[in-house]
């Protein structure tokens, strides 16, 4: 197998909601395959928070005005959209904060409080939101904080409903939600320069955040699921092969001989009892478990192997064509050993 050059990764920028890192050498081809893989994952899959649906007291449409508030209620689920919410844990449960406000006042995101699971915090607490003009207003409000990923759409998801209370008739509102942590994501891709870098490629990699996730923690994030999805495709050729191997191995045993119920093979009690007990059967069961498998069997010890290959060396059939014997000789186990050779 030819050895790719592994690159050195660098945090070259930093700060709370930006960070630029540098990979490089890089073999050629592999600044875009890396980057652009790593810009689709942080900007569509990263887990993030965000408040999906309002509860307005006595507001029953978003074309609604809010008496003695300057903003009507789309102005307001504007602001809203824009509160950015911390997980502080990796639970996907749903969680409310709450507004409640009297008289005058301008109302900022820092006044929300949160409820029950108190897992979320609002990371932009100055964010303006509306203002209350009168000193007999009276305002309470409901939001709804869901974990998801990338965006989704008002209506998209299934809590909007009406509400009854002894205060009148309101209905739950649904907003646009953006859970993606990653407002921007950009990379380029040069040369790496002479040297023990000619014909070598730089990758650098520049992250935005709303400050609900650290750049750093974005990207190693990011390559983690990158990771794992490739991780899939790595044991392909291995996994053919032995399917492979097992169908052939089972073809060249007559179907007669392995589709055998136990009971023909007229094995001893205490042997009989310990196979089907182990969920044994049939003869193509037994091949299959290998003499390994067997020996792992609750009361199957040397005697009942010794059985069973004497059994079944009569039909013209030897444990040593079950897949896991096969692997004891690849490992070099005597082709020619014997019971006991078989046994180690």
């Amino acid at each position: 197998m030819v050895q790719l050059a592994l690159p050195k990764i660098e945090c070259t920028e930093y700060r709370e909601d930006y960070g630029k890192f540098v990979a490089e050498p890089l073999e050629k081809g592999f600044g875009v395959i890396l980057g652009n893989s790593i810009r689709r994952v942080l900007l569509s899959s990263l887990r993030g928070a965000a408040i999906t649906s309002v509860l307005i007291e006595s507001i029953t449409q978003e074309f609604s005005t809010i008496p003695n508030m300057k903003e009507d209620v789309t102005e307001f689920l504007m602001n809203v959209r824009d509160i950015r919410i911390k997980l502080l844990s990796r639970t996907d449960e749903a969680g409310k904060m709450m507004l409640n406000a009297k008289g005058k006042s301008d109302l900022r995101a820092g006044d929300i409080s949160v409820e029950n699971p108190t897992n979320f915090e609002i990371v932009n607490p100055g964010l303006y939101l509306a203002t209350i003009d009168s000193n007999e207003a009276k305002l309470n409000i409901e939001f709804t904080v869901k974990v998801g990923k990338g965006y989704q759409p008002a209506g998209a998801g299934d809590n909007v409903g009406i509400i009854v209370t002894s205060e009148g008739t309101s209905k739950e509102i649904s907003i646009d939600a953006i859970f993606s942590p990653v407002t921007r994501a950009n990379y380029t891709v040069e040369s790496s320069g002479p040297g023990q870098g000619a014909g070598k490629e730089r990758l650098t990699l520049e992250i935005w955040t709303d400050n609900t996730v650290d750049p750093i923690e974005a990207l190693s994030e990011s390559v983690t699921i990158l990771v794992e999805q490739f991780n899939c495709f790595t044991g392909l050729a291995r996994t053919i092969a032995e399917k492979e191997e097992t169908e052939a191995w089972q073809k060249s045993i007559p179907s007669d001989v392995y589709n055998m119920p136990l009971e023909k093979l007229n094995l001893s009690t205490h042997t009989y009892n310990s196979l089907r007990r182990g969920g044994i059967t049939m003869t193509g069961q037994l091949l299959e478990k290998g003499l390994e498998g067997l020996m792992s069997l609750g009361g199957f010890g040397v005697k009942s192997r010794e059985e069973v290959e004497v059994v079944l060396k009569d039909m013209g059939v030897e444990m040593s064509g079950a897949p896991i014997e096969k692997d004891k000789k690849k490992k070099g186990r005597d082709k020619d050993a014997g019971p006991e050779g078989d046994s180690e």
